[in-house]
């Protein structure tokens, strides 16, 4: 993993109970570095090299902070800090993170150890971290005014607590929360059992769901959007800019997915069936489990999902939602199917600057296919591409890619899925098609032809 330095800010002050702000030249000194990560790019699995053993998780886009063993502490270090965040190629926006990146870095550590986290706020405003799910003293939970004063522009605080038990876990403001989380700012916290052989996997996924509304051509979120965003994005990445999940056949997958948006998504893998087997509130009970191809992440929640991967090719997995499944929707843009837009064309394109279009009547598949031109820094609603063209999604929408004889720790594109002979769809082309088409002529589409007329007189209201 490629980290650097960074330079942090402390700033003198008094001793807090609970959450502590570290003060003085001295106790700077002692702070670990905080490392950084600026590429989109998934990067390898950070493997443990002392204690308990573990199958590390692989963050989709993202990373693992490093941590350093002091005594019984382990300790990591978090930055608070304004960053640039690709959202999918062609698209950069302006977001707040941790340590370069949004979301920030995956926390991961064993259940039982001590860690101390220490917290540089190098935003414009306060901020604070909440350690969701976590069971902590309460002057550890991370809710500014309640249970610790807020941590100032260039100072830096320190969290102290033992990790009680294992699971799937995440961090994120208690302070401006609506303001700071619609900016980026949330990251995973992976525990991992005491016993390694305990829930154990063959690969591990982890991200988180998030959303933004950022206008066309902008590159700063929108704050005050309650409901209506139009970027739907797993771990601050719209499809095709998300990574795939490469998974060697046979293997047991987990993959663990919080949300942190404001309303559900139904999470659903093409091609087998899994089980939830731990949410924020800890593993699940065997018995309690069943079957499911879907299950729904509601807001605040994480979720870990297991199965079998034992059917090679590339197997979709999205949130159900629809619109979930685009970028940049216009939710003002008229339905013209059925309608005879061709008719109109000549008209339109005398009063429309810049010409026009018509494009809808068909229903909207020709928007993915075709190369239209946007503002800068916008991503068209339906992208993408595989091998036998456009795929027609976006937002939250990625690829599980099984294959036979990958290496264990192997996590890199395997490329487009070969199909067997025999075992993909294909035209026919044969009498049953054609005898179709006779017994049922009224399967074609009927076309509206639409006037337009020029208006003789001044608009009423």
């Amino acid at each position: 993993m490629t980290v650097s330095r960074r330079d942090f800010l402390a700033t003198s002050g008094l001793a807090l109970a609970g959450v502590t702000q570290v003060s003085g030249r001295v106790a700077a000194a002692s702070i670990p570095e905080a490392p950084i990560q600026a590429s989109p790019a998934m990067q390898p699995p950070l493997h443990p090299t002392s204690g308990p053993d573990y199958q590390p998780v692989v963050t989709l886009n993202g990373w693992t902070l490093p941590w350093r063993q002091n005594g019984d502490w382990k300790e990591f270090h978090l930055v608070a800090e304004p960053v640039v965040r690709e959202i999918a190629p062609g698209m950069n926006a302006h977001l707040w993170g941790y340590n370069g990146q949004s979301p920030g870095p995956t926390i991961e550590a064993v259940e039982g150890d001590k860690v101390r986290i220490f917290v540089t706020n190098k935003l414009p405003e306060h901020t604070t971290i909440h350690w969701h799910g976590q069971r902590l003293p309460n002057g550890m939970d991370g809710v500014g005014g309640l249970t610790q004063p807020q941590i100032k522009p260039g100072q830096t605080y320190v969290y102290e607590f033992q990790l009680r038990r294992s699971g799937t876990f995440m961090y994120h403001p208690h302070a401006d929360e609506m303001l700071q989380m619609a900016m980026g700012m949330m990251g995973s916290f992976v525990v991992h059992p005491r016993d390694a052989s305990e829930h154990r996997v063959d690969r591990d996924f982890v991200f988180l769901l998030n959303a933004y509304d950022i206008e066309p051509g902008a590159y700063v979120p929108k704050v005050n959007t309650m409901l209506d965003f139009n970027l739907w994005t797993m771990n601050s990445r719209a499809f095709p800019g998300i990574d795939h999940l490469v998974v060697r056949k046979d293997d047991r997958v987990r993959i663990r997915f919080g949300n942190l948006t404001m309303t559900n998504h139904p999470m659903h893998l093409h091609g087998h069936e899994f089980e939830v087997t731990c949410t924020d509130g800890g593993w699940t009970r065997p018995e309690s489990r069943w079957p499911e191809v879907t299950v729904d992440c509601a807001v605040g929640q994480m979720r870990a999902v297991e199965f079998i991967g034992n059917e090679p090719g590339d197997w979709a997995f999205h949130c159900h939602k629809s619109h979930h499944t685009m970028n940049a929707m216009g939710h003002d843009v008229k339905t013209y199917i059925g309608v005879n837009l061709a008719s109109m064309q000549q008209k339109i394109s005398k009063v429309v600057p810049g010409g026009y279009m018509p494009m809808g009547q068909a229903g909207g598949a020709d928007m993915a296919a075709m190369e239209m031109p946007l503002p800068d820094n916008t991503l068209p609603m339906m992208t993408g591409y595989g091998q036998f063209g456009p795929i027609e999604m976006g937002g939250m929408f990625t690829v599980v890619k099984i294959r036979e004889g990958l290496d264990r720790n192997d996590y890199k594109d395997p490329g487009w899925f070969k199909h067997p002979e025999g075992t993909m769809t294909r035209e026919w082309t044969g009498e049953l098609g054609k005898a179709a088409e006779a017994a049922r002529p009224d399967l074609k589409p009927n076309v509206v032809d639409v006037r337009v007329v020029k208006p003789t007189g001044p608009m009423k209201h």
